[in-house]
C-alpha cells in the first residue's frame, strides 16, 4: 500500500491553464472538489527539477507514483530515483516506486509477442491489478500523480495502459501537460482517435 501518512488538507483540485499567477478554467478540462479517487499523470520530460516541482505544486500533488520500468534517466539524472525522492521530500511530496507493477516493460515473457509488449496481456496480470489497487487506495488520502518520462501523454503507457485501466475502474484521471494544462482522460482519448482518424464514441458519421 502507499505509505500511511497524515491526511493532507483537501484543497480543490483545479485542472487549468496557469498564466501570470492566475488559474483559469478551460473548456474540456475537469475540476474536482475533493481529491478522493482522482488521479493525475505527468511526464518529467527534460524539465529542470524546479519546473517539474512547480507543475506538481500547481496541481496540489502530495504523492508521486513512479511508473517507469527503470527509475533512472541517463540524460536527465535529476530524475534518478534518489535525487528525485530527495527533491520531492523537500516539497513535502511523497514518492513511491510502482514500476514493477505498472511499468510499460513487464518482466513476464508471456506479455510479449514477437518481442513487442502487449498491453492487454500486461493489464490482465495479477501484479498490474495489484498496482492499480495500490493507486486507488492511495488516492483516497493523497493527490497522486503517476509519473513517467514522456512529455506527451499519448506517447506513454501511463495513458495508454495505466490511465485507461483506471478509467475502466471508474477513476477520474487527468494528464498534466508541460504548459500546466491538465487534460481529462476522455479528452486525451478523443484526441488520439482524431489523430488516428477514427470516429469518436457516439459519432456514427464515421468522419
Amino acid at each position: 500500500m502507499v505509505a500511511r501518512l497524515p491526511r493532507p488538507t483537501r484543497a480543490p483540485l483545479m485542472l487549468a491553464v496557469y498564466s501570470g499567477g492566475r488559474e483559469w478554467s478551460c473548456s474540456g478540462l475537469v475540476q474536482h472538489d475533493e481529491i478522493s479517487g482522482g488521479v493525475l499523470t505527468i511526464g518529467h520530460s527534460t524539465h529542470a527539477i524546479d519546473a517539474f516541482l512547480a507543475l506538481l505544486r500547481l496541481h496540489h500533488v502530495t504523492a508521486v507514483a513512479d511508473v517507469r520500468s527503470a527509475p533512472y534517466s541517463r540524460f536527465n539524472p535529476q530524475y534518478n530515483r534518489k535525487p528525485l525522492t530527495e527533491a520531492l521530500k523537500v516539497q513535502g511530496i511523497w514518492y513511491v516506486y510502482l514500476g514493477r507493477e505498472l511499468g510499460g516493460r513487464s518482466d513476464d515473457p508471456a506479455c510479449y509477442e514477437d518481442g513487442r509488449v502487449c498491453y492487454d496481456r500486461v493489464a490482465a496480470t495479477e501484479s498490474f491489478r495489484n498496482g492499480l489497487d495500490r493507486v486507488m487506495d492511495g488516492a483516497t488520502r493523497y493527490r497522486i500523480a503517476l509519473m513517467c518520462a514522456e512529455k506527451e501523454p499519448l506517447d506513454c503507457h501511463r495513458t495508454l495502459l495505466v490511465a485507461r485501466a483506471l478509467d475502466e475502474r471508474g477513476v477520474d484521471v487527468a494528464h498534466i501537460h508541460a504548459d500546466g494544462v491538465a487534460e481529462s482522460h476522455k479528452a486525451a482519448m478523443d484526441r488520439l482517435l482524431d489523430i488516428q482518424k477514427l470516429p469518436r464514441e457516439g459519432d456514427l458519421s464515421g468522419t
